[in-house]
């Protein structure tokens, strides 16, 4: 079988084998090379302690000063040799001419070892050496007379084993160090491939691989942007689609989401760590309609994924629909508001009052003339120009006197803000002032102010209504909470806290209940402040 079509587990399982193995066969060589060194040092203390034993006896000094008495050195160095269990003992005159050796044959000739020549100069040592019988460790002793002359050289030798002698000594310590090394190593293995498999969802690395291809085919594929990121808000998914929205170039996965969109709100979603939808925002060049929901495994929070669609082209049509809305409304009422005017005057007429007639017929064009002139040169936004005339008719009919600011002043939209949100302001709270104003007795006002220079754009629209109480105004921001119980209301506020957030602007409200509200909009003309989130005040 081919490790190829091994599956993991297996795979895993031969790979950790094969490296407790490799690990087992490294740590034998170096703790045998440090048994054989420990060995030796042992073996070389013993033997010092052999040839320093022998040098002492006064017959092998005795021998080596007088000739009569040289045939007593070999029988007490081999009797010595065989009590210690050493290979030879060899006693040297101060010529190298051998005294004594398990090899009668050789005592009397001349020692030629290369490592003999300190010893004749009154040294102690150790050395290694190989002869003719393998590698030996040799223990050189001087000889010294009573009067501390040297008179000869003890040696005493003992064959080093090697290193098949010291595999076969310690083989029941290494076959039972191998087989429980061996069966841990594969049981941990074992359990190692089993802990990383159920990690992968019982999963291959090829069926990953193909996740992962298919996973991207499938996102690249899709209409709407995708863009998810990791908890260290890294760039984990950018579908072609995000791309084309919000013109990136090149690969972004990988890199840190604010290096790549410096305007986005994903991150936040990491810290909420509840999903926001259906949210309007601009990110880059694009207005989008956003998704974001945090990804969880378990209970933990490991990314963050946005989904989201591009609202530019959608925007425009709803703009343009908007102001058409708008200027329609302002028809209906004014449209109501001169049949009233033309009953009066046919009414006039009819009772002979031709003069009276004329006149409130001139009054009339010239107050209408006046007010539309007027918006018309201080709101260059056709839109929000329509809006107020309709809103002004509109309070008319209510009974609610609507007055724009003569200050006010709209010459262009601030940088992040466009013609749509600024309908949606001054649409909604115009419209909760009216609301507020129902029921009231007496005089009933709406003030609007808009006032523009280089810097800022202020929106100020006040009234002398019902005002809010204190719950109301700590959730009057809340999606679909409303003090009416009319369907589909809740809405308005907040729109207008989004589109502030969105455009960096600032929000100061201040209401009591039954003395009106007042609602000051301020908007940067050309600063942005990102992730601005929630700069309102209510007092």
């Amino acid at each position: 079988m081919k490790i190829k079509g091994l599956r993991m587990n297996w795979k895993i399982t031969i790979l950790s084998f094969g490296i407790v193995l490799f690990a087992i066969c490294i740590g034998g060589i170096i703790l045998i090379g440090r048994v054989i060194h420990l060995q030796e040092q042992e073996l070389g203390q013993r033997l010092l302690v052999t040839a320093r034993t022998v040098a002492g006896l006064p017959s092998i000094v005795s021998g080596l000063m007088e000739e009569s008495s040289r045939q007593e050195i070999n029988p007490v160095a081999e009797r010595i040799r065989i009590i210690n269990d050493v290979d030879y003992i060899v006693v040297l005159d101060m010529n190298g001419i051998r005294l004594s050796h398990p090899n009668a044959s050789r005592i009397g000739e001349l020692s030629q070892g290369a490592d003999e020549r300190s010893a004749f100069a009154e040294h102690t040592y150790v050395s290694k050496a190989k002869g003719e019988q393998g590698t030996a460790l040799r223990a050189f002793v001087p000889v010294m007379n009573e009067q501390h002359e040297q008179v000869g050289v003890v040696l005493v030798g003992q064959l080093v084993p090697g290193l098949t002698g010291v595999i076969l000594a310690m083989r029941g310590q290494i076959y039972a160090t191998v087989f429980l090394s061996l069966l841990f190593g594969v049981w941990g293995s074992w359990l190692l491939s089993r802990h990383i498999k159920k990690q992968m969802f019982q999963l291959e690395p090829e069926e990953i691989a193909q996740l992962l291809v298919e996973r991207t085919a499938t996102f690249n594929a899709m209409h709407e942007g995708v863009i998810a990121i990791d908890s260290r808000e890294f760039v984990t998914v950018f579908n072609d689609k995000a791309k084309s929205m919000l013109h990136i170039e090149g690969d972004v996965l990988g890199r840190p989401i604010r290096e790549v969109l410096p305007d986005t709100r994903l991150p936040e979603i990491l810290q909420l760590n509840h999903p926001i939808f259906n949210q309007e925002l601009h990110i880059g060049p694009a207005q989008i309609l956003s998704n974001r929901v945090p990804i969880k495994v378990g209970n933990q929070t490991v990314g963050a994924v946005a989904i989201f669609q591009d609202r530019t082209e959608v925007t425009k049509i709803a703009e343009e629909l908007t102001g058409v809305k708008a200027f329609v409304d302002a028809l209906r009422v004014q449209n109501h508001e001169y049949m009233n005017k033309l009953h009066t005057i046919g009414g006039l007429i009819q009772l002979g009052a031709k003069q009276k007639a004329l006149d409130y017929l001139f009054q009339t064009i010239e107050a209408q003339s006046e007010l539309s002139g007027f918006i018309s040169s201080k709101i260059a936004n056709e839109s929000a120009a329509g809006l107020i005339l309709g809103k002004i008719s509109r309070g008319r009919e209510l009974g609610i006197e609507v007055r724009l600011d003569r200050a006010s002043r709209l010459m262009q939209f601030p940088e992040d803000l466009d013609q749509h949100d600024m309908v949606v302001i001054l649409g909604n709270l115009i419209e909760n002032a009216f609301d507020a104003l129902k029921g009231k007795e007496g005089h009933k006002e709406v003030f609007i102010s808009i006032e523009q220079d280089e810097e800022v754009l202020s929106i100020l629209v006040e009234d002398n209504g019902s005002g809010m109480d204190e719950e109301t105004k700590r959730r009057m921001f809340e999606r679909g909470y409303s003090t009416k119980d009319e369907v589909s209301r809740g809405i308005g506020l907040y729109l207008i806290h989004n589109i502030v957030n969105k455009c960096g602007g600032y929000m100061e409200i201040e209401s009591e209940p039954g003395e009106g509200a007042s609602f000051m909009l301020t908007f940067p003309m050309t600063q942005r402040k990102e992730e601005n989130d929630g700069q309102s005040r209510t007092d």
